[in-house]
């Protein structure tokens, strides 16, 4: 049984994300939000969230224990970039260029 959950519109960058995501990618959903809520990453925060809510589906619509959950995919792709532009000296433009991300995560039961 695949037990999947989204976050869109992720307001940090699919770069950093990966960085985050590759430390629990086939781990256990215990040890994932432990090691989560001790890396200090901006980016922690959103993917621990994005677990525990995939959990807590998987024990609220399926009835599967939370223990014998693992994380058998979880990705993050690129979402809109919000174009902004700043001023620079002698009339020039300097653009910024803020990035955000979806982040898609299947939990699967261990057998």
């Amino acid at each position: 049984m695949d037990v999947r959950a989204e976050l869109k519109y992720c307001s940090i960058s699919a770069q950093k994300v990966r960085l985050v995501i590759d430390v629990v990618r086939g781990k256990q959903v215990e040890k994932a939000i432990t090691d989560l809520k001790f890396l200090h990453k901006a980016a922690s925060e959103p993917v621990c969230k994005l677990i525990e809510s995939a959990a807590a589906n998987a024990e609220n619509n399926f009835g599967i224990e939370r223990g014998k959950l693992f994380i058998s995919e979880i990705s993050a792709d690129e979402a809109p970039t919000r174009k902004w532009r700043r001023f620079g000296a002698r009339g020039r433009f300097k653009p910024i260029l803020k990035r955000s991300s979806h982040i898609k995560i299947v939990l699967q039961e261990k057998a």
